[in-house]
């Protein structure tokens, strides 16, 4: 069948190239977005990835599968995106008198959430032998983030390796390295990324019964803005993010400060829609105008759990919720 199908496309049927590479669409997107952070950047690299390949098919030697191939192509074509690109400047924002000291300027202030919804149809895909981490680990917000702190060639390295499960010869094939610099690399990448992601309890099962007991309390804490209710159900070491704003709060105090700052000035939310983001637990926020009564899109809230506690909330601009199905506006 795969080889019916790459005959036909070398012949130039289009339709059959299309049939060729969709089972493997949407998990090079996820690749994608893993080196880079940005889901509009990934949409880029997956249609270049593309076109590179219907281009390249009659050199394709078939002495890989189909799916390596095209994840020689994509990483490639990452790496190159990240090497050509200047260092991306920092946005200009002036820290608003009323708001606390952040505890650091963050610097993946281009993170974007990834839709659930482009998951489907390979999360359950068995990744290679020497795989590290999970799937739903590999796609969430605080693994993406660790991996963009990285050097363009150790990312690669980490994910090929560690995430999709290639072996050491494999990955130095894909990238045209020497296996004792995809060694060296790999060893570097997971020092890096040990330090910058602290061990923590598991999270609840999707969907279970100890996740929804928790999101309920969350969506009454923040809908009611109540400060000590908020901060109750967070870890010690809990997490404030707000890309693009770079600013960043850490631990439960830095927590409360900030919204207790916040929550002067902040008109109240009418509701939060819920959807699901990088494999976790996320909503659209909604404010009601008092003039007109509709109520807007204020911006996306994803969070991060840790067993029964939440150690992450990072909040998004409305600018992404088409990605995410969010209506701009509720009647």
């Amino acid at each position: 069948m795969t080889a019916e199908l790459i005959r036909r496309a070398r012949a130039g049927n289009h339709d059959a190239f299309t049939e060729l590479v969709a089972p493997y669409r949407a998990e090079l997107q996820a690749h994608c977005y893993r080196m880079l952070g940005s889901l509009q950047d990934s949409e880029d690299l997956l249609q270049e990835t593309l076109l590179a390949a219907w281009l390249g098919l009659e050199g394709f030697e078939q002495r890989s599968s189909v799916r390596t191939w095209l994840y020689r192509i994509a990483s490639n074509r990452c790496l190159n995106h990240l090497r050509s690109a200047k260092r991306r400047p920092a946005p200009p924002v002036a820290l608003p008198a009323a708001v606390p000291e952040p505890t650091r300027t963050g610097e993946v202030f281009w993170l974007q959430p990834y839709p659930d919804t482009l998951l489907e149809g390979f999360a359950d895909r068995a990744p290679g032998p020497e795989a590290r981490y999970e799937s739903r680990e590999a796609i969430s917000l605080a693994f993406v983030t660790a991996v963009q702190l990285l050097p363009p060639n150790q990312r690669a390295v980490l994910l090929l390796r560690d995430v999709l499960g290639y072996r050491a010869a494999e990955t130095a094939d894909l990238l045209g390295l020497t296996p004792d610099a995809v060694t060296s690399a790999l060893k570097r990448a997971r020092a890096t990324m040990a330090k910058a992601r602290p061990d923590r309890p598991a999270p609840p099962a999707p969907d279970g019964p100890q996740e929804r007991e928790l999101l309920d309390k969350f969506v009454s804490a923040f809908t009611a803005f109540d400060v000590d209710r908020l901060v109750a159900l967070m870890t010690d070491d809990v997490w404030l993010r707000m890309p693009p704003v770079p600013f960043e709060y850490h631990g439960a105090e830095a927590a409360r400060a900030f919204f207790t700052a916040v929550g002067a000035r902040r008109p109240q939310t009418d509701r939060l829609i819920p959807v699901r983001a990088n494999g976790q637990p996320a909503w659209g926020e909604y404010r009601r105008d008092p003039v007109t009564g509709i109520s807007r899109l204020a911006g996306i809230e994803v969070i991060g759990l840790a067993g029964d506690r939440i150690c992450e909330i990072t909040r998004f601009e409305a600018t992404v919720a088409p990605y995410l199905g969010l209506p701009r506006t509720l009647g």
